[in-house]
């Protein structure tokens, strides 16, 4: 088999350099405040805006072996975190540049490798002192947050049509005013007319919806808020200023206190931590998504209620659907029970029949396509196919075929088909013609969910369906904005699809910007998902750099450790004693090489959040707050202490920074780490590689190419 053979290490490490130059794009998409960047395709001249990093490996050139390494890396930890891929990406190219450091010194691979690996262990043993559980958090959180009265106005007369709207909230703004313009708050004289906690999503009552709530006019009691003792009644009519997010703090005592916290609504529970659950939660780990982490609590708030009742998770992930709407302000986000999806022109015509009647609907777990055959088909013995795949719009076995099918929806008196992968054309178009709405691309979590409401069973095929399958009760409408009005996108229409009690909820996302939408969308996602891994590992770290100024504090005291004579147990770990002695003549080397990383990350995210002018300035506070935990004694004290009062790495809560000390930020735990080892893995498993081997044309293009010297051609 003919091959180009290229020894990697000819000169520097050619691997690492790769690694290092391909994740040098990322270094802004590091920290809560993210520079986006646009990523232009050469053959739409259509751009995409992105912050994560999937999305920019996506958009990179990724022929080299290395960035082959590196795209499974990234693409390993979104399916199975969909969170932590920007620290990774960073981390794999400041620690690829560490290494290149240490080759250059002469560092033996083999201690490079050992050291590294024995002090990211290390690490990740002692920052489980910054562990915090669950309960600890929501407790922590509750008790040091404003709970104000709710405001009882006609305009929160909301019910199950939309649980994040903005017309029912006198503070969600479409446009965001100057600074000199002002929203009065004024009270509502019929209060009868709309008792809050009493609406049919009582789960806002609790805690999670957008609007940040007032005691009404006339209301004598008080309000304690925390650290500051009561409020008096003179401030009921207080004044919004310059945005809906009570950016404009300080022109009143409480205005700035309902900073903290906006967006919670105060509830009858004695326990403020069943008042406000996972709402609190969310907000630390949103790391400054305001938009999204208003729909998650809204999500949240939702699925409590239901799970008071059923007894079902409190939030459950599967649960959750999108629906981007291109075309409408980012104001009119919002979530919605059952599903909202797309639909083209015609199928919307059917929708407008069936408005307000309750369907009969059938459920298939597969594609509705005639050549379609479940996983693990036989076709039969001893049968010969003479044509595979029959056009269905020429010859009668495609006309029989779609008559079949047809005349079993009608006989079963079907009016809504939800189809999990594709829908053969001709076959919509008839079922269009015979007022059949069928759907296709839905989830099977969402056949689940209305199954489980509708009493429909699934089928493979629709020679399967019987009078038991078919399920009832799902109505079917047009989707309608906050100001309701229906909404005709152009070539695709917005429908929502409903059944009372459903475990099913869509988060509406729109926005007038098209390269835009998949930022949104991966942003909510991405927020969703960290609640989700923190609900599952039951604790959370400590957020805004606290866990990796820890790991920075105690890789370098291990590196200023005296050297110590090899033990006999490191002898028989290695199987060689000159293995030992290399890897402890190297150690300080090596582990200020794999502190560097830390280092690096701590003063990029101070540099993108704007908390430092350069990485000269961003590294000497660093550099401040370790002397500060090495003169403690004690480096996880210090950074604790300094966490709780919001003044690690000058205010590290980022974009909450402003809101005030009641409000601190988390991180998740398995994530975390696992970003670090997948990191420090790909880096490793780069360096051990002696050399490149290229088969195929492409040892053909190397041939003629001004890089063939470097190369060997067998």
């Amino acid at each position: 088999l003919p091959m180009a053979f290229r020894d990697v290490n000819a000169r520097r490490h050619i691997g690492l350099q790769q690694l290092s130059s391909l994740a040098f794009a990322g270094r802004t998409l590091l920290g809560p405040m993210k520079s986006c960047k646009f990523i232009v395709d050469e053959s739409t001249n259509q751009s995409t805006l992105i912050c994560s990093a999937v999305r920019l490996i996506e958009s990179l050139d990724l022929s080299s072996a290395a960035g082959q390494l590196l795209n499974e890396t990234i693409q390993a930890q979104n399916k199975e975190f969909k969170t932590g891929m920007s620290t990774l990406l960073f981390l794999i190219g400041a620690w690829s540049n560490a290494i290149l450091e240490c080759l250059q010194q002469n560092v033996p691979v083999s201690a490079i490798v050992s050291v590294m690996s024995e002090g990211l262990n290390s690490c990740c043993e002692r920052v489980q002192c910054l562990q915090i559980s669950i309960h600890d958090v929501n407790k922590e959180l509750c008790s040091s947050s404003v709970r104000p009265n709710a405001f009882k106005s006609k305009t929160c007369q909301i019910g199950p049509d939309s649980l994040l709207n903005p017309q029912n909230f006198p503070y969600f703004q479409k446009d965001v005013l100057a600074p000199e313009e002002v929203i009065p708050i004024n009270s509502c004289s019929h209060q009868d007319d709309c008792n809050f906690n009493k609406c049919l999503v009582s789960p806002l009552a609790g805690f999670g919806s957008i609007a940040s709530l007032v005691k009404p006019a006339g209301d004598k009691s008080t309000s304690v808020s925390s650290g500051s003792g009561v409020i008096p009644s003179s401030c009921n009519k207080q004044k919004l200023t310059h945005s809906r997010y009570f950016s404009t703090l300080g022109k009143s005592h409480f205005s700035s206190q309902q900073g903290n916290f906006q967006g919670y609504l105060s509830g009858q529970s004695a326990d403020p931590c069943e008042c406000y659950g996972l709402g609190h939660l969310a907000v630390t780990l949103s790391h400054g998504n305001q938009a999204s982490m208003k729909l998650l609590q809204s999500i949240v708030a939702y699925q409590q209620e239901r799970a008071e009742g059923s007894g079902s998770s409190q939030f459950n992930i599967a649960e959750i659907v999108t629906c981007c709407l291109l075309g409408l302000p980012e104001s009119y986000s919002c979530v919605f029970p059952g599903l909202v999806t797309l639909v083209s022109p015609e199928q919307a015509t059917v929708i407008k029949y069936f408005e307000d009647k309750p369907l009969r609907i059938l459920l298939m777990d597969g594609d509705l396509t005639e050549q379609y055959r479940h996983l693990g088909f036989n076709r039969p013995c001893n049968v010969r196919t003479v044509l595979e795949h029959p056009s269905l719009q020429e010859g009668r076995a495609g006309d029989l075929w779609l008559s079949s099918m047809l005349d079993i929806l009608i006989s079963f008196e079907v009016n809504l088909v939800l189809v999990k992968g594709n829908v053969c054309e001709n076959l919509m178009e008839r079922c269009i013609a015979n007022s059949i709405l069928v759907i296709g691309s839905v989830t099977r979590d969402v056949l689940r969910a209305f199954g489980e409401v509708t009493s429909a069973q699934p089928v493979t095929y629709l020679t399967q369906v019987n009078a038991s399958c078919v399920g009832s009760g799902a109505q079917v409408e047009l989707w309608k904005a906050c100001d309701g009005r229906a909404m005709d996108l152009g070539e695709l229409v917005p429908v929502r699809i409903k059944v009372r009690g459903i475990p099913l909820l869509t988060a509406v996302l729109t926005t007038t910007v098209p390269s835009k939408m998949q930022l949104i969308e991966d942003r909510f996602w991405t927020l969703v998902y960290r609640l989700h891994h923190a609900l599952n590992d039951e604790k959370v770290f400590l957020g805004g750099g606290a866990v990796e100024l820890l790991c920075l504090s105690h890789i370098q005291m291990l590196a200023e450790q005296p050297l110590q004579p090899a033990n006999k147990n490191a002898v028989k770990e290695f199987h060689s004693p000159w293995l030992v002695a290399s890897a402890t003549e190297y150690k300080s080397v090596v582990l200020q090489a794999l502190a560097s990383g830390w280092k690096q990350y701590l003063s990029v995210v101070l540099c993108n959040t704007a908390k430092a002018a350069s990485e000269l300035e961003a590294c000497t506070s660093v550099d401040h707050h370790l002397k500060k935990a090495a003169d403690c004694g004690s480096p996880s004290a210090y950074i604790l202490k300094e966490f709780r009062r919001g003044d690690l790495l000058r205010g590290g809560s980022g974009p909450f920074a402003d809101h005030g000390d009641g409000l601190k930020v988390y991180d998740n735990v398995t994530a975390k780490t696992e970003a670090w080892r997948r990191a420090l893995d790909l880096v490793l498993l780069v360096l051990q590689t002696d050399a490149e081997i290229i088969t195929g044309p492409k040892r053909n293009q190397l041939l003629n190419s001004h890089v063939s010297s470097e190369f060997m051609f067998l």
